[in-house]
């Protein structure tokens, strides 16, 4: 092979190699750009709205879901579970999105439903979170709690977010209004306040699952599964 023909052979030999390069840049780019599956992000809330008494344990929480890919995600359903607490905890279900973070009477409370994030988005939404039955009731102490989530892309249950809730906030567990979530020291007063409202919970508690009590409760096993489907 004379030294033209090498020559021309490397420049062809060259050339493939850019071209195929760019070829799958191309392709790389466009898979990025437009058809890659991202997951959610979302971040500790500040602030709660809760209600705590012998009947209920409701939990309101503001969110941000932002989408990390261009391809839209289906959220299907969403829970909080408890992963220190004992297995009988059973997870809060996701029951309403209301329209605000304080509960009044004349708030627009939406019934749980799918909902999509689109790609490269963020929403920030109202999520109200309660027990499926009458039982657990959180202390004046902070809780480790896992935001859940089933998308429509991946099968059963994924970990979207854990953060603490400060439950030691709650100083007035009978009233259904909004407590920030920052570590702040509790006056004595109000420490004061919420063990005296604690105890007479307790209390109260322990009088409805006596025997003879004012009311029996209703049996766990009436409430179906813990969460996982609905």
């Amino acid at each position: 092979m004379t030294a033209t023909e090498q020559a021309a052979s490397s420049s062809l030999t060259g050339a493939g190699v850019v071209s195929a390069c760019a070829l799958l840049f191309t392709v790389a780019s466009f898979w990025w750009l437009n058809a890659r599956q991202g997951h959610l992000r979302t971040w500790e809330p500040h602030a709660f709205a809760a209600i705590v008494h012998s009947s209920t344990t409701r939990l309101r929480l503001p969110l941000v879901l932002h989408n990390t890919g261009p391809k839209p995600i289906v959220v299907q359903d969403l829970i909080l579970t408890f992963p220190d607490e004992p297995a009988s905890h059973l997870p809060l279900l996701w029951v309403s999105s209301p329209s605000r973070l304080q509960p009044g009477p004349d708030e627009d409370a939406k019934l749980p439903a799918g909902f999509v994030v689109p790609g490269r988005e963020a929403q920030q939404l109202f999520l109200e979170f309660e027990a499926p039955f009458s039982g657990f009731m959180p202390e004046a102490r902070d809780y480790k709690v896992q935001l859940q989530a089933r998308v429509g892309h991946r099968k059963g249950w994924r970990r979207l977010l854990t953060f603490t809730l400060r439950a030691a906030n709650i100083i007035d567990p009978n009233r259904y209004t909004v407590y920030n979530n920052a570590p702040v020291e509790l006056t004595k007063e109000d420490q004061k306040r919420a063990d005296a409202t604690l105890l007479e919970l307790l209390e109260e508690q322990g009088d409805d699952s006596a025997p003879g009590g004012r009311r029996q409760r209703d049996s766990p096993d009436d409430d179906g599964d813990t969460g996982t489907s609905r």
